[in-house]
């Protein structure tokens, strides 16, 4: 099932905004999609050991998208992901949001690790890592401890802002971590597994968690996942990549199905059935027990 194509700006109430979101959209262009245009990518190039991590690789999201990248390891899923953030620069092709060229970092994409625990400063408070981003962009400690704060309340973990990161649990450090890229307000969410290290528990309320902070506010995220049923219950769009080297989008999923969604769905079962039939193909083999 392929994904459609087009223009989408999500629907935001101004009321809706968390705090300084109203004067910060004024000051941002508008974009409608996020393209990542027939890139290629090779490491080490021109040694014995160069490796081709992405071959004329392109994908489209749509601005308010929530849009998962699945593939087997070493498929360039992290790549894609480094090459938004503008980490990486590709050898050809191009990363834009709409015209606008992605050649560096920016705040308007900001990227969630799968390991919180080396994301976070240990030496700073649940709060004051969540205020860092803020500070360094010159905002005043008032404005910063204020804006942590809400954020904090957002994810759950207001009552947890005094907290050093070994006082919390993997599910509290991942809402942390998740505060400190909200509270920047960025455009563009990038989620490179951010639940995998967590217990299957922890996994089901922060994937439910994240739901409902995007429902709120329509960020556009791009997730990248290894798990077919998390991405089945999280995305509109799921993206399978083809196994490297030489790796690009193999094949779109689109799911409208209304959420919260059930793995057990008629409808849900169906897509699930072949998103691992196209994942399949990649791993050479099935990914039933048994």
């Amino acid at each position: 099932m392929g994904a459609g194509q087009g223009t989408y700006t999500p629907e935001i109430s101004q009321h809706e905004l968390p705090l300084d979101s109203r004067s910060r959209q004024k000051r941002r262009v508008i974009w409608h999609e996020l393209v990542v245009d027939g890139v290629s990518l090779a490491f080490n190039k021109g040694k014995a050991n160069e490796y081709r991590a992405l071959e004329n690789a392109t994908l489209r999201v749509r601005r308010g998208d929530f849009y998962c990248l699945l593939g087997p390891s070493g498929c360039g899923k992290s790549t894609v992901l480094n090459l938004i953030a503008g980490f990486t620069r590709a050898d050809s092709g191009a990363v834009r949001m709409d015209q606008q060229l992605v050649v560096d970092a920016g705040t308007e994409r900001v990227v969630v690790f799968q390991d919180a625990s080396s994301a976070l400063f240990p030496w700073l408070r649940a709060h004051q890592n969540v205020e860092f981003g803020l500070t360094v962009q010159g905002v005043s400690n008032a404005n910063a401890a204020e804006r942590a704060m809400n954020y904090l309340d957002l994810v759950g973990l207001k009552d947890h802002a005094y907290k050093f990161p070994y006082e919390l649990s993997g599910g509290m450090k991942q809402r942390c971590q998740l505060a400190r890229a909200l509270v920047l307000e960025p455009e563009v969410l990038l989620m490179d597994e951010p639940f995998a290290a967590l217990d299957a528990i922890s996994k089901r309320i922060m994937q439910k968690e994240l739901l409902r902070i995007w429902q709120r506010y329509r960020m556009t995220i791009v997730y990248i996942t290894h798990d077919v049923n998390e991405a089945v219950l999280l995305g509109q769009k799921v993206a399978v990549m083809r196994r490297g080297p030489g790796s690009a989008v193999k094949e779109v999923f689109e799911i409208d199905q209304a959420y919260p969604r059930m793995l057990t769905d008629g409808a849900v079962s169906k897509i699930l059935a072949k998103i691992e039939a196209s994942l399949e193909e990649e791993v050479g083999a099935s990914l039933y027990v048994g």
